[in-house]
């Protein structure tokens, strides 16, 4: 049983993929709704979306050109806590094929590092493709990760998308 439904359409600027649905997002069925998330803030300070959206307002990020989904469909929690089963990379590939976006970005590492199948990766842009949609790794803003959050990197990626430079 999937926790969060994907938000995505063809055309899409970008697609952000986090891990799993944490376990407040999971209660209130809406993505980063966890306190402390910056996510929802970052799309707005980066100029991603003109207003600040809610996390209940999730499914309006369409109209930005904007696709929201998890790398773990069928489970929620801490990243620790995820059974090692649950990760999906080939169906986040399957589902980004379907729908073609310009740009993949990995909300945080865990989910890049289990969709790349790699012990490490880095921030920024990706050097690989996945057919024609680049991807991004950016720092989490979940607020367990406050510690890493480094803004810079969503903020190459909104230049990228406004104006197709390469960070």
């Amino acid at each position: 049983m999937t926790i969060l439904p994907d938000v995505l359409a063809p055309g899409l600027k970008v697609v952000f993929c986090g891990t799993a649905a944490g376990d407040r997002s999971a209660r209130v069925a809406a993505y980063y709704a966890g306190h402390g998330n910056r996510f929802w803030d970052t799309l707005f300070e980066t100029g991603l979306t003109p207003k600040r959206l809610t996390p209940c307002q999730f499914r309006d990020v369409l109209r930005y050109g904007i696709g929201l989904t998890d790398l773990v469909k069928t489970a929620k929690g801490p990243d620790a806590s995820l059974p090692s089963g649950s990760f999906d990379p080939e169906g986040l590939r399957k589902r980004l094929r379907e729908v073609s976006p310009d740009v993949l970005a990995f909300n945080g590492k865990k989910s890049a590092k289990s969709y790349f199948g790699r012990s490490t990766v880095e921030y920024g842009r990706q050097a690989v493709l996945l057919g024609s949609t680049t991807l991004f790794v950016l720092p989490s803003t979940s607020g367990a990760a406050r510690g890493y959050w480094d803004s810079r990197h969503w903020h190459d990626l909104a230049k990228h998308l406004r104006s197709g430079e390469l960070p």
